[in-house]
């Protein structure tokens, strides 16, 4: 949130990916080599190299590739796999070889900067690729597997922030292995702790596999090369039984015996904290003025069910210590005194509504780096939360309050001082004040939704560390947490569930930022690490209560259109959703001051459309 009108919001093309080194692309093209005759016994070990078949026998990251039908360089199919964020769209297959023996790969490839290796020789793994085909043009390279090598990986990959690239009439030339057995049935499924709409699973690991299919009472619902996974996107209080399979080039073995679970019902993990079923959420500026006006708390309308004071600032960045004060007489003409701003908290109480302090906001940075910043922090929000008998917290933190140190690889147990700090101090407040305690976070898409393609400064280094910085914060505090309501403004372009980007402005980023949270997602595209799906009444989006008050303000038509889709599943536009949410929370806007210079525009949009 910020205290002005609209800012710049963050991009979501991070430093360091998208330059493609000088020295790696010469050292690529070194192994380039001119291919020799094969020999009279030599065969063709790759399976479905012309992609008539599809994508059978092929994995693709992402959900890159897909066969298509043009342009082909024989047949009637070639691949077209598209590069996306951190994903180089890199397929593959893994061949069966034999041990010291020669072979030669090749594949017609058309694109830019589209690549041609294979990985696992036991000896030296080779690449070519050529810089620009506007044709197709053929790519060659051989190489000699180790004296234990039964298998190679070969594949194709085009690179960071270029378009799609095509293959065609892949081939590896060279003498067969042995046959490749079917892996054994996998053993041991169990079923972590169910959520209410996501169930964790893990198995033994089979001989031979070289990925997992996980089936949901028989449909295969995901794939993966670890032998753990979380299936997301369960209805509350339901029983599902779940199997897996192992894959290898040779087929898919016998599903597993399976697990039966029941999902939490839909009121477990975090508490509502006494809202409406339909809840309207407001940053009411108490403390600061600008082009928007003051608004006294007794003049905030009914419409509004909580209401953020903005903003609980530290005395330093790493203090940890946060003060609040109103808005001094001379910043705020009409400012109220405060035994009156308490009294009109109190009556705002009585009325149902829920009064919190939130902290941070754009001026307000805070990095609890710290055991005693964290401390510091509970002991002065609580004075805050005391002061003015407040209901609760809303986490604002922007900017560089988050971000994740190298090597905190994982949400599910980050490392990161400022990340467990901050999740150790919310939870001793709600300790401290129990299950009424209200906690709602109001985080920027970049460290929440952009975390579907990179997590902190990722595998390879070199990405902003601040990207989904805040996933582990709100994993951490999910059963704690009364709502979530992602800031959709001052955005750059994001990436959906549907592998496209979603800007700013209309139904269609609401949508497809909500529906990310409704359904879950695996954070920087591992499968293996997936956000579990939030609840629906959890969840609320925020938006500009007018054009004045942020890049990226929705018009009241087009905020309609997206709570009919999330909510009824119709006017969803291009983008389809992973479920109907009847029960998602509601609406948040920055802010009410901005809402009454627009003459209440989004308030009132709002109470028609749910009839209040």
């Amino acid at each position: 949130m910020e205290r002005t009108g609209s800012r710049t919001g963050p991009p979501t093309r991070l430093s360091g990916l998208l330059a493609v080194s000088s020295a790696v692309v010469l050292a690529a093209g070194a192994l380039a080599v001119t291919a020799p005759a094969a020999g009279a016994a030599d065969a063709d070990l790759a399976r479905n190299g012309g992609f008539e078949a599809g994508l059978d026998g092929w994995s693709c990251t992402g959900g890159s590739g897909a066969a298509v039908s043009t342009p082909v360089h024989s047949g009637t199919s070639a691949l077209k796999a598209t590069p996306a964020g951190s994903d180089n769209a890199r397929c593959s297959q893994t061949v069966t070889v034999k041990p010291d023996s020669s072979y030669t790969l090749g594949a017609w490839v058309q694109g830019s900067y589209v690549y041609l290796g294979a990985s696992g020789t036991g000896t030296t793994d080779v690449s070519t690729w050529t810089q620009s085909a506007g044709a197709y043009k053929q790519l060659t390279t051989t190489f000699r597997t180790g004296p234990a090598t039964t298998s190679v990986t070969v594949y194709t990959h085009g690179w960071y922030g270029t378009p799609a690239y095509y293959a065609d009439d892949l081939t590896l030339t060279g003498p067969g292995g042995d046959p490749v057995a079917v892996p054994a049935t996998p053993t041991g499924l169990r079923a972590g702790t169910a959520t209410a709409s996501a169930v964790p699973l893990s198995w033994t690991a089979s001989a031979g596999a070289t990925g997992y299919r996980v089936y949901r009472g028989g449909t295969k619902v995901l794939d993966t090369t670890g032998t753990s996974a979380t299936v997301t996107g369960l209805a509350a209080s339901s029983a599902y039984s779940f199997q897996v399979a192992a894959v290898n080039a040779a087929g898919e073995s016998a599903k597993s015996a399976a697990v039966t679970v029941t999902t939490a019902t839909g009121g477990s993990g975090g508490n509502d904290g006494g809202l409406p079923a339909r809840a309207l959420v407001g940053y009411l500026h108490s403390s600061f003025a600008n082009g928007s006006g003051y608004t006294r708390m007794a003049d905030v309308p009914d419409s509004w069910d909580v209401i953020n004071l903005a903003f609980g600032e530290p005395t330093s960045v790493t203090s940890g210590d946060i003060r609040f004060s109103l808005c001094p007489v001379a910043e705020c003409p009409g400012v109220e005194s405060e035994a009156d701003f308490k009294a009109a908290v109190k009556a705002k109480q009585a009325a149902g509504k829920k009064v919190l302090i939130s902290i941070g906001g754009q001026n307000g940075q805070v990095q609890l780096a710290s055991t005693a910043a964290r401390d510091t922090f509970v002991s002065s929000v609580s004075k805050i939360i005391d002061t003015y008998g407040l209901d609760g917290l809303d986490i604002d933190f922007e900017g560089h309050s988050l971000s994740l140190n190298t090597g905190d690889t994982d949400f599910r147990s980050p490392t990161t001082p400022v990340i467990v700090n901050l999740i150790s101090a919310v939870k001793s407040l709600k300790a401290k004040y129990g299950e009424d305690f209200v906690l709602t976070m109001a985080p920027e898409t970049f460290f929440v939704q952009l975390g579907y393609q990179y997590y902190g400064s990722g595998p390879w280094g070199g990405q902003d560390p601040r990207a989904g910085a805040y996933l582990p914060v709100i994993h951490a505090l999910r059963d704690d947490l009364t709502l979530l309501h992602v800031q959709d403004y001052n955005s750059g372009s994001i990436m959906g569930l549907d592998n496209q980007y979603h800007s700013m402005g209309g139904a269609d980023f609401h949508i497809a930022m909500t529906d990310m949270l409704l359904t879950g997602f695996p954070v920087a595209g591992d499968r293996t690490k997936v956000f579990p799906a939030l609840r629906p009444e959890q969840v609320a989006f925020g938006l500009p209560a007018s054009t004045q008050a942020g890049n990226g303000h929705t018009s009241p038509a087009e905020v309609t259109k997206a709570l009919n889709c999330l909510t009824k599943k119709t006017d969803c536009g291009s983008y389809q959703t992973h479920g109907t949410w009847t029960g998602l929370r509601g609406l948040m806007t920055w802010s009410i001051n901005w809402d009454r210079f627009n003459n209440w525009e989004f308030s009132k949009n709002f109470d028609a459309y749910f009839g209040r």
